[in-house]
């Protein structure tokens, strides 16, 4: 089986998965930005990995708007995030990315990446800036913190890696399956 794995990675996080699930498939590896839609057609298994970003996943649209393409083809796409997994939380990426015909071709997994602020654009740095201001500011207030916001803080200047190699385990079963 050919197997295609693209990825789009703003930190590394994610690049670091594609290459890792590349190595395992002995798969073709391209930026997303390196990949036009014909491409998807030369290919029988076709992996797609983002980073997360308010539960949208970054780039997805090469799938999704390319979909008639992949009928008939085992279509994987899977994001990274900072957060651990959590119960429901595949759920509401899936839904809120992925029309109800594209989840019944597309297989979706999570995987857990990291946080590294020194990596992210100005305009990313400036987001989460807010972002820790808001919970610092919910914080000062005696707010109750859930456990996403109080990760936040703890290592928001502290680059944190969760990335780990057995994660892609399943995912590769599914592709050689």
């Amino acid at each position: 089986m050919k197997t295609l794995v693209i990825y789009k990675s703003k930190t590394g996080f994610t690049k670091k998965y594609a290459e890792w699930i590349s190595e395992e498939l002995s798969a073709d590896i391209f930026p997303a930005s390196k990949v036009s839609a014909n491409m998807l057609s030369a290919y029988d298994c076709v992996i797609y990995g983002g980073g997360l970003y308010v539960v949208g996943i970054n780039g997805v649209k090469l799938v999704t708007q390319n979909i008639d393409k992949l009928k008939g083809k085992k279509v994987i796409v899977f994001a990274t995030g900072m957060s651990p997994s959590r119960e429901g939380g595949s759920r509401e990426v899936i839904s809120k990315n992925f029309t109800l015909e594209q989840q019944e071709i597309i297989h979706f997994y999570y995987l857990r990446g990291g946080f590294d602020y020194r990596k992210l654009n100005p305009f990313d740095k400036m987001l989460m800036t807010l972002l820790r201001l808001s919970i610092q500011w919910k914080k000062v207030r005696n707010k109750k913190l859930n456990s996403d916001e109080i990760g936040i803080l703890e290592i928001f200047y502290k680059p944190t890696d969760y990335t780990k190699r057995a994660k892609i385990d399943k995912l590769v079963a599914y592709a050689t399956s």
